[in-house]
């Protein structure tokens, strides 16, 4: 990969060899910064902030975006949870894939970590990926689960990713 030139205009420090995984890090002592634009405009796109505390659920080393989660922890600042944990969390991460089981049971659990305006960040593997679901059993599942989609971007070059927030109730 080529080396690019961080804001501040002293270089990267490229850690994608054999040897090094994601994160990254800028010259200028930055942790966290992707190479990849896309990667980086899909985290601000989320509206992760930092101090945000982020939950993974279904996170495989296999097929996930490394650099996608090294991204994500740059920007809130502390390392994802994993699904084993019990705290009450800004965001939930699903990396869901069509043999994954029952995708309405998956949203329902989540919905446990989540604070009132938190929101789940539902991420399937592109068209032609393997693992793709299909959006329309993805909008099927979501109201059942009680949950809205409120939008939806190719977030890196295999996966997309799916706002879903608790519906509103009516008072």
């Amino acid at each position: 990969m080529p080396e690019r030139t961080c804001k501040k205009g002293k270089g990267w420090v490229d850690y994608s060899c054999e040897t090094y995984s994601p994160p990254y890090e800028h010259l200028c002592g930055t942790p966290g910064a992707s190479l990849n634009p896309q990667v980086t405009a899909a985290v601000e796109r989320m509206g992760i902030a930092p101090g945000d505390l982020l939950i993974e659920i279904g996170f495989d080393p296999d097929d996930c975006d490394l650099d996608f989660r090294s991204a994500v922890e740059a920007k809130c600042g502390s390392s994802l949870l994993d699904e084993d944990s019990q705290e009450i969390v800004d965001a939930a991460i699903i990396w869901w894939r069509e043999d994954d089981g029952d995708l309405v049971d998956e949203l329902v659990d989540a919905l446990t970590f989540l604070t009132e305006t938190g929101s789940l960040w539902l991420m399937n593997p592109k068209m032609g990926q393997p693992g793709h679901t299909e959006p329309s059993d993805i909008q099927d599942a979501v109201p059942t689960a009680g949950l809205t989609q409120t939008v939806s971007f190719v977030a890196t070059p295999k996966w997309t990713a799916t706002r879903l927030v608790p519906r509103k109730s009516k008072r």
